[in-house]
């Protein structure tokens, strides 16, 4: 390798350098929509792209495998299904308040399924997208740039006459930003555009009497209201959502809650979720006032019916699910989009306001280039109109003239050498002859029918239409307000062609409060099996099956159905668990696994100690570890809301071996694997923090560790089994903490 090509460069240098790089290119480049056509590069990409394949509105459809390939092929080299993706997206009517696709076939629906292979499903565009997005491509409105294997070009925006990163919205997530931009009506968008349009210096408040708020495609009911105006003005904040929600009065006196609308957030899989989080209320007991839930959407719309027992209370359940479910939902608003070349976050009036500036662009491109398409025009027009006046000195140049060039050159600049005349006044008036580069040319391609005198008069008429384009042209080019009232014009055609009614509705909704019925509080009990298979049981139960549940169970904790259980494992970790998660049934039942209601995971640890969390707070907790390293530590320190913590502090290789409430214990018997018995009072361990690791109990050898603990009461005599040998733990000689211990050998 020769040393000239290898480049010597800061490690940290290069990866900053890169970073940025990369982060940029997907900011600009995939994930982030232009604020001037609100589209993402992918996009318009799969637009411009089905533009150029003639997929009109009005051309029979195409298979999207055809145009997810040619996009690829020549434009978007990220892959097929992100093409696929936004395809799909794009013909979504319950995604988009203005579907810029027109899908044949399966494109999913409102519960999460997804669509069929694109290789199944055809697309086309749809009326509006052709109108307002792509019908000015041809008159240099904006500029082209290579494509990325430089075989052709792609526009750097479409030229679209409506503030569609309003309408349609965006969502997408890049390197360090996220954008997400509600959708809106497309009449309100447009008469807040033109509203800015006429007074640029009106405000945001102003354009909002104009553009109530969001408009989400599955409708549902905005409770902030008066949020909305600090939303638009900053472009960050959160608008609340909630579902419309109807009763239907049944027979028998019950009655139904009827969903027929939903929280924008709620689309796709989240519907399933709902279901399964109301089933999930009746099942935790949080209501008993279900009979049944059912999804009864169609294509027709969403209709999800929950009947109601006969004494339920309508208005508190909706309340209910207003409050536990996604029924009501937040949609995080930060419309952040790209704006010469840089990612901006704008509000309301900012986006507006690009948006007209881009439309007076657009038209100002649009006008000069049909400006100098009309002053062509004209030049050949007033030529062939001189050229009829002057016909037959015109024939005569050319029978007289040997070539083209020669006749050229007469038309344009006057000369006769060379070409025969008839006559000496024809030659001194050929003489005179000045025609233009494009009139001579015209002039010599010109067909002898032209010179019937109908088409010499329209001619004159069509020369006539040129002038008073030109007129217009030339004024909607020096006159703002004439530039402006055409964009007005158009704005306005737009709202009366695909203009519809608003589905969201705002107001200042009343916050949701129910009254949750209080739970009659039993004592019950919890069983554990030592496969992890939990349930409790009512007391009488368990007194009444007292000696097979004791064989049967390895954790037997007596508690209250409205308590908490803590469940210390062998990694230091304590997990909690409410009561009322655990399944109460018969005492015959399985249960349901400890794994399915915690955080506890029986891949990776061991439960090594169950309690009541009510209990720890009466009482300290020891903690004894395999490597000897023992400490007691406040019961209350346990008292925590939270699902999981670290319950100690462990070295490294360490485990957990035992955890137990101190009550009447009063020494601690520590035994080895390798047989060393050591028996200390409890009062010689000291109190420490639980993200303490504790003291050293037991002297052990390198490869010793603890294998048991007992506790002992000084007048009760405890034995155990150990290895064959029974041992009474009161007869072994007390001793000192961090000693070795009394070798027992059976």
């Amino acid at each position: 390798m020769n040393n000239d090509r290898v480049i010597k460069t800061e490690y940290s240098e290069e990866m900053q350098k890169s970073f940025i790089d990369y982060a940029m290119s997907v900011i600009v480049a995939r994930a982030l929509p232009d604020v001037r056509d609100g589209l993402k590069p992918v996009q318009r990409r799969t637009l411009y792209d089905m533009f150029e394949l003639g997929v009109r509105y009005d051309k029979p459809f195409l298979k999207s495998a055809r145009i997810v390939g040619d996009t690829m092929g020549k434009y978007h080299p990220h892959g097929d299904s992100s093409i696929y993706d936004a395809l799909v997206v794009m013909s979504q009517e319950f995604k988009k308040g203005l579907p810029l696709v027109d899908g044949h076939g399966n494109f999913g629906n409102i519960e999460g399924d997804g669509a069929a292979a694109m290789r199944y499903t055809e697309a086309r565009l749809q009326k509006i997208t052709q109108e307002a997005f792509l019908s000015d491509l041809d008159k240099d409105v904006v500029d082209f740039i290579p494509s990325y294997d430089e075989t052709g070009k792609e526009p750097t925006v479409l030229p679209v006459k409506v503030p569609n990163l309003l309408i349609n919205g965006s969502e997408g997530i890049a390197v360090g930003m996220v954008t997400s931009i509600p959708p809106h009506n497309l009449g309100e968008v447009i008469d807040a555009e033109k509203a800015y349009l006429l007074n640029p210096d009106i405000t945001t408040s102003e354009l909002m009497q104009f553009l109530k708020g969001p408009d989400f495609p599955t409708g549902g009911i905005v409770i902030n209201k008066d949020e909305l105006l600090d939303i638009y003005e900053t472009g960050v904040g959160k608008i609340k959502l909630r579902g419309k929600v109807e009763f239907e009065k049944q027979k028998g006196g019950k009655t139904n809650v009827v969903i027929t609308e939903i929280p924008y957030t709620m689309i796709g899989a989240n519907i399933s979720k709902f279901l399964l989080d109301v089933a999930a209320l009746f099942e935790s007991k949080k209501t008993q006032d279900i009979i049944d839930i059912s999804n009864q959407s169609s294509k027709e719309g969403i209709r999800i019916v929950i009947e109601l027992k006969k004494d339920a209370d309508p208005e508190n359940f909706v309340n209910m699910l207003y409050k536990k479910t996604r029924l009501e939902d937040t949609f995080g608003v930060n419309m952040l989009a790209i704006s010469n070349g840089r990612p901006e976050t704008m509000g309301l009036k900012e986006i507006l306001r690009l948006n007209s500036e881009f439309q007076y662009e657009i038209h100002t491109r649009k006008y000069t280039n049909l400006l100098a398409k009309e002053l062509d025009k004209k030049e050949i027009q007033e030529g062939l109109i001189k050229a009829c006046n002057v016909i037959d000195l015109i024939i005569e140049i050319l029978r007289g003239s040997k070539d083209r060039t020669m006749a050229k050159s007469c038309l344009v600049e006057g000369k006769t050498d060379g070409i025969r005349f008839k006559s000496k006044e024809s030659k001194i008036m050929a003489a005179q002859l000045c025609f233009s580069e494009k009139q001579a040319n015209a002039i010599l391609e010109m067909r002898l029918y032209k010179l019937i005198g109908l088409e010499i008069e329209a001619l004159i008429k069509e020369h006539e239409e040129t002038m008073t384009n030109i007129y217009r042209y030339e004024d909607i080019l020096e006159n703002k307000s004439s530039m402006t009232e055409v964009i007005l014009s158009e704005l306005d055609a737009f709202k009366k062609e695909y203009g519809r009614k608003r589905r969201t509705v705002i107001e200042n909704g009343k916050e949701a409060v129910f009254k949750e019925k209080e739970i009659e509080e039993t004592q019950v009990v919890f069983l554990m099996d030592r496969f992890g298979y939990c349930k409790t049981v009512d007391l009488s139960v368990y007194e009444r099956n007292k000696e097979a549940a004791d064989n049967e169970n390895k954790y037997i904790v007596a508690c209250k159905n409205t308590g908490k259980l803590v469940l210390f494992t062998d990694t230091g970790s304590m997990h909690t668990v409410k009561v009322m998660d655990v399944p109460n049934g018969k005492f015959r039942d399985k249960g349901t696994p400890i794994d399915n209601i915690s955080n506890f995971n029986s891949q990776n640890e061991s439960i090594v100690y169950v309690a009541t969390q009510s209990d720890l707070n009466l009482c300290p907790v020891i903690f004894v570890t395999a490597q000897a390293m023992v400490k007691i530590v406040d019961g209350g320190e346990f008292d925590v809301t939270k699902r999981s913590i670290a319950a100690t502090k462990l070295n490294e290789g360490d485990r957990l071996i035992s955890v137990i409430a101190l009550r009447e214990q009063r020494n601690i018997v520590f035994v080895s694997e390798e047989g060393f018995f050591l028996r200390i009072p409890i009062e010689e361990i000291p109190e420490k923090k639980k993200g303490a690791v504790g003291v050293r109990a037991m002297k052990l050898t390198a490869k010793d560790r603890l294998s048991a603990v007992y506790y002992t009461r000084n007048t009760i005599d405890s034995s155990i089994d150990y290895k064959g040998k029974t041992i009474v733990l009161n007869t072994i000689k007390i001793g000192k903490r961090d000693t070795k211990g009394t070798k027992i050998r059976v």
